[in-house]
């Protein structure tokens, strides 16, 4: 039987307890938000007590469902004051499944400001909390040396664990996860989920699932068939079977510079004069040159293995990827135009504990208030390192993220939904990934609803980027199928093949009918989908959201962005009605608004 673990940090006490038949059906995100909705006033301090920080694999998560490993972590976020669910690769998620845990559950705050904790979960789930006060501020490669040094002969094991930043209460504070090898490289990036970890006084845990069988399914036979047809799948698609694998996820790079919409300079311009220094192509060229890793998987299981290791001149490991938004934020978007300073800036956000994307876009703004010129990387690898890493009070600022950075500095062009930086895509010339932006419950979020399939890519059909026809009704689909995904553990990637190869989705309700044993098929999917959007959206109005919090920034109606000239265009009526299955839903569910 699945079980919930409670870690209450007020008195390191432990509790276990069953899944409740309520959320029998729920993992990942969608488990991670019914959580937090239940248990977490809107009212609640996000660094307080109240609060709880919240790790859950999905529904197929310890399984041999392929690029099944994602892990969700949820709270009530310190940078957009709502709901979070933030997703990573990892070995996390496929440890604590097969540890048996549903969701790990951090609650409370210890009374000792200063003291930091190691938590450790070992094979037969028994919990033990140490004090490692001499890891105080330490980056998260210092800590994963650390804790291999604990580990003795045990050579299976996943880690996640915290920087500086979080343990400094930084809005943009992420948190790291282990890698098959053992890096701290898989990061649950996005809204300052790493700050509300360090207000619990928790430095890192350890999920250690050595020895442990493999997971039991309901069918194996029925299990191993749909595998088998969902691998297939994965593999002949064009994006998932070639792209990703070739050149990894910054094959995007010269592909949205062409199509005008990769932000540059804080968003003023929609192409990088540069972008080839930065591009996948060129990536792959040099880590090669180099004797780099340039094709594996993130996490056990995957299939589409778009992962690769940056090393530097000697061939030394310096960092993963980095991956196309991170190399986009601390790339273009900053106007740097050296990939060696890029890696730099990623392996520095990485042992910070930062979010490469709020990170890239704040610094953006920073340079665009004239304090640091665009282009200048060795520059901005000193704010990382001498501001923000030693919490100074110029680094306080900038670690709380764009919006806190612009409001400072005075800019005008502070490119946030929801407190949150903008992703690698921008609205005006892909009007759809716009409308994801302005009502996501997560903030500014592209993997939310990831319209660049059929707005740029072709994939699951076609809607012009550069009209706002259609946009909404893109969006919404594409929002309910990733709650969906979210909540199954599965990687967005697989997205590509399940809108383009009909084979694809079927076999993911297979797999999750023969694993679980209950009935799935494609409308219980969706369901699933409108349910844990449902939560966020009821959640986020109880903290006190309104429909003019899901708009974007006026300068995006307002500034012509070349090359197309164009500024976003979907009117406030289709934004407002990608939602407007909540209320059916909410009553199916019979929930409501909490503390309505």
């Amino acid at each position: 039987m699945k079980k919930i673990v409670r870690i209450d940090m007020s008195d390191l006490s432990v509790k276990t307890e069953p899944l409740p038949e309520k959320w029998a059906r729920y993992g990942g995100r969608a488990l991670t938000d019914a959580i937090v909705f239940s248990e977490v006033p809107p009212s609640a301090d996000p660094l307080g007590p109240e609060n709880k920080l919240v790790f859950a694999p999905g529904i197929l998560g310890g399984t041999t469902a392929p690029n099944g490993g994602r892990l969700s972590a949820g709270a009530k976020s310190p940078l957009t004051g709502g709901i979070k669910e933030s997703n990573s690769g990892g070995q996390a998620a496929h440890a604590l499944a097969k540890l048996g845990i549903a969701a790990l559950v951090i609650e409370g705050a210890p009374a000792d400001k200063d003291a930091r904790y190691l938590i450790k979960i070992a094979p037969d789930g028994s919990v033990e909390i140490k004090r490692v006060d001499e890891w105080a501020g330490a980056g998260n490669y210092a800590v994963a040396d650390g804790i291999k040094q604990t580990m003795g002969d045990v050579k299976r094991y996943a880690t996640i664990s915290i920087g500086p930043a979080g343990e400094m209460g930084m809005k943009m504070a992420g948190i790291a996860v282990s890698d098959p090898d053992g890096y701290p490289n898989r990061f649950l990036g996005r809204g300052g989920l790493g700050a509300v970890m360090g207000s619990k006084g928790v430095k890192a845990i350890v999920l250690v699932d050595e020895g442990l069988p493999t997971i039991e399914h309901a069918d194996r036979d029925a299990f191993n068939a749909a595998v088998k047809k969902f691998a297939a799948a994965l593999r002949e698609h064009a994006v998932t079977g070639q792209g990703l694998p070739t050149y990894g996820t910054n094959v995007l790079a010269n592909i949205i510079n062409e199509a005008g919409g990769y932000p540059t300079r804080n968003f003023s311009s929609g192409r990088f004069e540069l972008v080839e220094n930065i591009s996948g192509e060129r990536q792959r060229e040099v880590t090669l040159e180099r004797g780099g890793n340039v094709k594996h998987g993130c996490h056990t299981g995957c299939v589409i293995q778009c992962s690769r290791y940056w090393v530097d001149k000697d061939g030394t490991y310096i960092t993963k990827g980095p991956e196309y938004e991170s190399m986009w934020s601390l790339g273009a978007d900053c106007g740097i135009g050296d990939i060696d300073d890029v890696a730099a800036l990623d392996r520095a956000c990485g042992d910070i504990g930062i979010d490469t994307i709020e990170t890239g876009v704040m610094l953006g703004v920073y340079m665009d208030s004239g304090r640091l010129a665009f282009g200048d990387g060795k520059g901005a690898l000193r704010l990382l390192e001498e501001e923000v890493r030693k919490g100074t009070d110029l680094g306080r600022v900038l670690g709380d993220g764009a919006e806190a950075t612009g409001t400072a500095f005075g800019v005008k062009r502070i490119p946030v939904v929801k407190h949150q930086g903008l992703p690698a895509y921008d609205p005006r010339p892909i009007q759809g990934i716009g409308v994801t932006y302005a009502t996501s419950p997560m903030g500014a979020d592209h993997t939310a609803g990831y319209s660049i399939t059929a707005n740029v890519l072709n994939v699951g059909g076609t809607v012009d980027p550069l009209k706002p026809d259609g946009q909404a009704e893109l969006s919404k689909g594409l929002q309910i199928a990733t709650g969906m995904l979210d909540s199954m553990g599965l990687c967005i990637f697989v997205a590509f093949a399940v809108l383009d190869i009909p084979e694809a989705f079927d076999a993911i309700f297979e797999m999750a009918t023969a694993h679980t044993g209950q009935t799935w098929d494609a409308d219980a999917l969706m369901e699933l989908g409108k349910e844990t959007l449902a939560m966020e959206r009821l959640y986020n109005e109880a903290v006190g959201f309104k429909p003019e919090d899901d708009r974007l920034p006026r300068f995006f109606y307002e500034e012509k962005l070349p090359p197309h000239d164009a500024v976003f265009s979907v009117s406030d009526a289709d934004l407002d009605s990608v939602f407007d299955f909540v209320p059916e839903t909410a009553a199916k569910m019979g929930i409501s608004k909490p503390g309505a």
